[in-house]
């Protein structure tokens, strides 16, 4: 029994190995002898609507519907680049949408799922800005935009985000611990998934006194990244 997760791929035409990486990772043998897989966000490098023609998107669509007709769950949360990817999408790749900050029981053992941005508190500009594009009227206007606008206003939002995170201490970007150790006391758990600082590691941790345990996903950038959970534990594993 093993349950297996990924976060932080960032697909994007311009690597095109990791996208084949993806889609024969799906198709093995280890995942399709899964109990689940769990996507926790950043899929894409950008994604600009469900409506979106290109050729990426139907890949990624195709290589996970396999998967969950093959009958392995496929979960999905959204992240800080894929976030307004909706029901139509989910629909077509088989996901199961999941809300940031769920819940699941993995063996026995109540685990809190997060992307991870939102626990990154210490970076105020970027919270701001998370704050002002989750809104609905925000989701509204760009979706209102013709695609080629759309792509375009991607490309700019990858460049400025390249440059925020030059320009900002490795610590500011990183999770805040308190804001860490209030979102599992709240959850009501003593385990944390998440991604998004691209550091992946167990983290023993102790929560109101007790043992407590924060795991972070790798990225997909150069090679791919896994966590696996069995009923015996968890490990992080590499993938090329």
């Amino acid at each position: 029994m093993t349950t297996l997760f990924i976060a932080d791929l960032h697909l994007d035409d311009s690597r095109p190995h990791i996208t084949e990486l993806f889609e024969r990772y799906l198709a093995s043998d280890d995942v399709r002898r899964a109990d689940a897989l769990y996507i926790l966000g950043d899929l894409v490098e950008a994604w600009i609507g469900d409506d979106d023609d290109a050729e990426l998107p139907r890949r990624i669509a195709h290589a996970s519907r396999a998967l969950r007709d093959s009958g392995v769950p496929v979960y999905f949360m959204v992240g800080n680049r894929d976030f307004i990817l909706g029901e139509d999408f989910a629909a077509r790749a088989g996901f199961t949408l999941l809300d940031d900050g769920t819940v699941h029981n993995l063996y026995g053992r109540p685990t809190l799922l997060m992307h991870g941005d939102v626990l990154c508190t210490d970076d105020v500009a970027y919270q701001t800005v998370r704050k002002q594009v989750r809104t609905p009227e925000w989701k509204a206007n760009i979706m209102a935009m013709p695609l080629a606008a759309r792509r375009a206003f991607a490309a700019k939002a990858r460049q400025d985000s390249r440059a925020h995170t030059g320009s900002t201490m490795e610590t500011i970007m990183d999770v805040n611990a308190s804001a860490v150790a209030e979102a599992m006391r709240h959850a009501g758990v003593d385990r944390l998934i998440h991604g998004h600082t691209h550091r992946p590691a167990v983290h023993d941790l102790t929560l109101d006194g007790k043992p407590a345990e924060r795991i972070v996903l790798g990225d997909w950038y150069e090679h791919g990244s896994v966590l696996k959970v069995t009923p015996e534990g968890s490990r992080l594993e590499g993938l090329s």
